[in-house]
C-alpha cells in the first residue's frame, strides 16, 4: 500500500534535485519569420495511480520558438487512450485558436493551418472522420470542436511517431537520453558562451 504523503514528498525531492541541477538552463528565443503554428500533444492514459485520470501536455511553436506549454491532469476519467489523447488534441487546438486570434489583433495573421502532431492514430482519425460512433458520444463536444477547425482549414492533425513526440516530456518519465533530446528540441539549454571582452 502506498502512502500519498510519502509519494508527494518523494516527488517534491526529485523536482528540487532537478531544479538544482538545471539552474544554468533557460528558454532561448530566436529571430524567426512568423510562418505558422506547430504543436505537439500527448496524454498518458490513466497515469495517476490514485484517481486514474490522464495527464495531458502540449507545446506550441511560433516559427522556431516555443511560446506555450502546459502539463495538466485531465478533469475527468478517460475510457480509452484515444479519448485521453483526443482531449489533449482539443486542448491544444483551443490554445492555438487563442494564439491565432491574438496574432490577428497584433496585425500578424497566421494564414497557414496550425499543424497538430499526435502519436495516437485513433485520435487523428476522429479529427477528420465525420462518422459519429456510439463509443465516442461522451467526447462529442471535443470532436465537433476539432472537426470544425479542421473543416475550416485552420488545423491539420497529423501523425508523429512516438520517438519524435516531444510532448511526451510533459506527460511521462523518459529515458535520460530521450529527455535531454526533447528538452533541447524545446530550446531549453545553456546560454551561449559569453564573448564579452574578447
Amino acid at each position: 500500500m502506498h502512502d500519498p504523503k510519502t509519494e508527494h514528498m518523494n516527488a517534491l525531492k526529485r523536482i528540487m534535485r532537478y531544479v538544482q541541477g538545471t539552474l544554468d538552463l533557460g528558454l532561448h528565443l530566436y529571430t524567426s519569420s512568423i510562418t505558422g503554428l506547430i504543436s505537439y500533444t500527448d496524454a498518458d492514459w490513466g497515469g495517476c495511480p490514485d484517481t486514474r485520470r490522464s495527464t495531458s501536455g502540449y507545446c506550441v511553436f511560433l516559427g522556431d520558438n516555443l511560446i506555450s506549454w502546459p502539463s495538466k491532469r485531465q478533469p475527468t476519467l478517460s475510457r480509452s487512450s484515444a479519448e485521453a489523447e483526443y482531449r489533449g488534441v482539443a486542448n491544444v487546438v483551443s490554445e492555438s485558436c487563442w494564439i491565432r486570434n491574438l496574432l490577428l489583433e497584433l496585425h500578424y495573421p497566421i494564414r497557414k493551418a496550425t499543424l497538430v502532431y499526435c502519436d495516437n492514430v485513433s485520435a487523428i482519425y476522429l479529427s477528420g472522420n465525420p462518422v459519429q460512433h456510439q463509443r465516442t458520444k461522451h467526447i462529442e463536444m471535443d470532436i465537433h470542436f476539432v472537426r470544425e477547425k479542421v473543416a475550416r482549414g485552420q488545423v491539420r492533425v497529423l501523425h508523429v511517431p512516438s520517438r519524435y513526440q516531444i510532448a511526451d516530456i510533459f506527460t511521462k518519465g523518459l529515458p535520460r537520453i530521450l529527455f535531454d533530446d526533447f528538452r533541447t528540441s524545446l530550446s531549453v539549454r545553456e546560454p551561449p558562451a559569453s564573448t564579452a571582452g574578447v
